[in-house]
C-alpha cells in the first residue's frame, strides 16, 4: 500500500475535497506542504508580521513560544481565560501565577513576549514578540482546529519551523534530514492549510474581536489549580 502513490501525496479515495477546491481557485503546488507555507504567507502578510508558523492549534503554538524561549519560574496569566493555557505553561515546566486583569482580543504570558491572541483578528494586528492565533471552530478562520505563531524573527522562525513537525527541515526530504532537534508532532496537515486558504479569500478583513475576559469563569475556582495554591 505504502507504494502506491508518491511518498507526501495522498490518494485520491481518501481525500478532502478543500485539495480541488483550492485547485480550482488557480492554485498550484509541488508538494502538498507548499499549501501550508502560502497559507503562512498570506496570514503573516495580513497581520503585518514577517513570518507565520502553522501549528495544529494555537494552546501548541503558547507552548512552543515558551519551550523557543526557555522560560522557566512563574508565568503570569489572566485569571479568566481558557484552561489550556496555564495547563500548557504547566507543561512547559513553569508555574502560574494568575491576575485579576480585564482584557480585549489578546494577553501576555508575562513576563515573557509571548501574546495569546486567539479571539483577535484584524489586519496588522501584530504588534511584536511571539503573537499566537487560533483557526478553532468558534474563531474569525473556523478551519475547526490550527493556529499560528507570528513573528519578525528569523532565528525564532527557523527554530519554530523545525520544532513543530518533529525537528525536520521543511525544506529537506525526511530521508535525507539529518535530524539534530527533539521537536513535537504539531503541525498543521497541507487539507487544514487549504480550507485556512479558502476562507480567507472572504476574511481578509478586520472583525470585532470575538471574545474577552467575561467570556471565561475566574480558573482559580478550578480544583487543579485551587489545590495548587
Amino acid at each position: 500500500m505504502y507504494n502506491e502513490w508518491p511518498l507526501g501525496q495522498v490518494p485520491k479515495e481518501i481525500q478532502r475535497p478543500e485539495l480541488e477546491q483550492l485547485a480550482a481557485l488557480g492554485y498550484t503546488w509541488r508538494d502538498p506542504y507548499d499549501i501550508v507555507a502560502e497559507f503562512e504567507r498570506q496570514v503573516a502578510e495580513f497581520a503585518g508580521a514577517k513570518y507565520g508558523i502553522a501549528v495544529d492549534c494555537c494552546s501548541h503554538g503558547l507552548f512552543l513560544s515558551l519551550k523557543y524561549l526557555r522560560a522557566t519560574g512563574v508565568v503570569t496569566v489572566p485569571a479568566n481565560t481558557y484552561i489550556s493555557v496555564p495547563m500548557n505553561i504547566m507543561h512547559a515546566g513553569c508555574a502560574v501565577d494568575f491576575e485579576s486583569i480585564p482584557w480585549q482580543g489578546m494577553y501576555q504570558l508575562k513576563p515573557y513576549p509571548i501574546w495569546d491572541a486567539a479571539v483577535r483578528w484584524h489586519s496588522n494586528m501584530y504588534q511584536g514578540g511571539l503573537h499566537v492565533v487560533s483557526f478553532q471552530l468558534k474563531k474569525r478562520i473556523p478551519i475547526g482546529r490550527g493556529g499560528m505563531i507570528l513573528t519578525d524573527d528569523e532565528q525564532a522562525y527557523q527554530w519554530l519551523r523545525r520544532a513543530r513537525h518533529d525537528g525536520r527541515s521543511p525544506d529537506t526530504p525526511y530521508i535525507d534530514d539529518d535530524i539534530a532537534l527533539p521537536g513535537w508532532h504539531y503541525y498543521m496537515t497541507p487539507e487544514d492549510a487549504a480550507r485556512g486558504l479558502l476562507l480567507l479569500q472572504n476574511r481578509l478583513a478586520d472583525f470585532p474581536d470575538s471574545a474577552d475576559y467575561t467570556n471565561y469563569d475566574d480558573l482559580r475556582q478550578r480544583k487543579i489549580f485551587r489545590d495548587a495554591t
